[in-house]
């Protein structure tokens, strides 16, 4: 049975498409079977990401109406055996996506796989509820800025009281990805440091992913950081996020970077 991660963001632009490719990735090449699914009707951008944009035949909405069985729509990876892709519609209305619809696919997709990772679109509207609905887990995406921390504390208070989870008095798993850092710039305060986010969201950290620009070069080719640079700092950060989604204790560092004093000061508030 798997387990049903959604990554989410309360604003666009965080890196939460590129970063449900690049964990989906990192869990595909340790063995495990993965489907990632891409909720932003509409858009539909995780096709792209993943390199399989002229591959999509059958979307998530096909099967939610019946025009076409979850198998069909699946998309195995060129380059990963275990990793699936599940996308959205670019042609059709969020209100495509319906409660019973998104139930029915996510519980098959549940008996098929080990791990199924919804990439939600940014915000609170229906697609994103629906996303985060069913999860286990959730990943919140958000840059060290202001407006980004900000969006995202609204997102945890959604995921507390909008999923299945909260409707049974349970709280659902959360985890904070910090992408996008960079330590030279938030030590000259021009953007937040590792700790001020912390302080807002206090929710555990999974992982910081550095700026860099080999996250753009991999989406430009159509692969996840994690296949293309897979010894990049990027990657590396990925790599050990997804250590931790598994429930691994790994030193919290900022690769490439000469950082220990991270993993001394915020361990402790390491899932």
């Amino acid at each position: 049975m798997a387990k049903v991660v959604v990554v989410t963001s309360g604003k666009g632009g965080v890196g939460k498409t590129t970063s449900t490719a690049a964990l989906g990735a990192a869990l595909a090449q340790g063995g495990e079977r993965v489907a990632v699914v891409d909720f932003d009707v509409g858009l539909r951008n995780l096709d792209l990401i993943m390199g399989a944009e002229r591959r999509v035949v059958f979307d998530m909405i096909n099967v939610i109406q019946g025009e076409a069985k979850l198998t069909q729509a699946l998309i195995r990876d060129k380059r990963l055996e275990s990793l699936f892709l599940l996308p959205a519609s670019q042609t059709r209305d969020k209100d495509a996506l319906t409660g019973e619809g998104v139930a029915r696919v996510i519980a098959e997709l549940r008996q098929s796989f080990d791990w199924v990772l919804c990439d939600s679109p940014a915000g609170i509207e229906r697609g994103a509820l629906l996303a985060m609905h069913h999860a286990d887990i959730a990943v919140v995406v958000t840059n060290p800025e202001v407006s980004s921390v900000r969006d995202s504390d609204r997102i945890i208070g959604m995921l507390d009281s909008k999923t299945e989870r909260a409707e049974r008095g349970e709280r659902i798993e959360r985890h904070l990805l910090l992408t996008r850092y960079d330590q030279a710039r938030a030590e000259r305060g021009d953007m937040l440091k590792v700790e001020d986010v912390l302080d807002i969201l206090s929710i555990p950290l999974l992982g910081i992913i550095p700026e860099s620009q080999e996250v753009l070069r991999a989406s430009n080719v159509g692969a996840p950081v994690t296949l293309n640079a897979p010894v990049s700092a990027p990657a590396r950060a990925y790599t050990d996020a997804v250590r931790r989604l598994r429930g691994e204790t790994v030193e919290m560092s900022i690769p490439s970077d000469r950082v220990g004093l991270v993993a001394r000061l915020f361990g402790r508030r390491v899932a």
